[in-house]
């Protein structure tokens, strides 16, 4: 997996002590949260000093966007390998939609538990949005992973339905809004139909997508 060079001082991945420092970290934001995590709680967890950490790290701002870079990555990974053998644009669509509402269907990898880096994309991703830095965060490339899946899914939409005006905005729409229904369903249940559980989510983000770019 790569993501964009600019997210850390050192790749993690270029050493076990790297390695160690992005798995404990995705787990320990995961049950601490981005509140509660600190690089001095992590140098504790990984047996090194705290200077050690930020070797590879700026803060823990940048940690956070490592992972949500980190995530899109593979879910751009996971919709590549799904729709290898798919020619039916639609059903390329359909794929999109399952991985934005029940995240990657590729749960498992060897360096960072890919349901930790959900959890965190659901819980704090909007932490590492809504900052006054967002602009040069912007400039400097954090966020081309998930630029790139966006693109994918409005491409999408747009060779389904080339006289639809709005696919990226639709696009955006649907992969932030997805996350919040996520959120809300366990945390925040009034803000929709108590039955909306994971299937009847994918069921409603499913007809709102194809039901704005319906040409009939």
């Amino acid at each position: 997996m790569e993501v964009h060079q600019n997210l850390y001082l050192k790749d993690p991945f270029s050493s076990e002590l790297g390695i160690s420092i992005v798995k404990e970290g995705a787990e320990m934001i995961r049950k601490l949260g981005m509140e509660q995590f600190t690089f001095k709680k992590l140098a504790h967890k990984t047996g090194v000093t705290e200077a050690a950490v930020y070797r590879y790290f700026e803060n823990k701002h940048m940690i956070l966007l490592y992972f949500m870079a980190w995530y899109w990555a593979w879910m751009e990974v996971n919709y590549v390998y799904l729709t290898a053998n798919l020619s039916d644009q639609k059903k390329c669509l359909e794929v999109a939609i399952k991985l934005m509402i029940e995240g990657p269907s590729f749960e498992s990898n060897i360096h960072i538990s890919p349901l930790d880096l959900r959890s965190i994309v659901v819980n704090e991703s909007l932490k590492g949005y809504l900052t006054k830095m967002v602009d040069a965060e912007h400039e400097n490339g954090f966020f081309a992973q998930i630029y790139k899946f966006g693109e994918r899914i409005s491409d999408l939409i747009s060779a389904i339905n080339p006289e639809y005006e709005f696919p990226k905005a639709l696009s955006y729409t649907v992969l932030e809004a997805s996350l919040l229904h996520s959120f809300n369903a366990k945390h925040l249940p009034n803000m929709s139909e108590q039955s909306l559980d994971s299937t009847t989510r994918l069921q409603f983000f499913s007809e709102l997508v194809f039901k704005t770019i319906s040409t009939n």
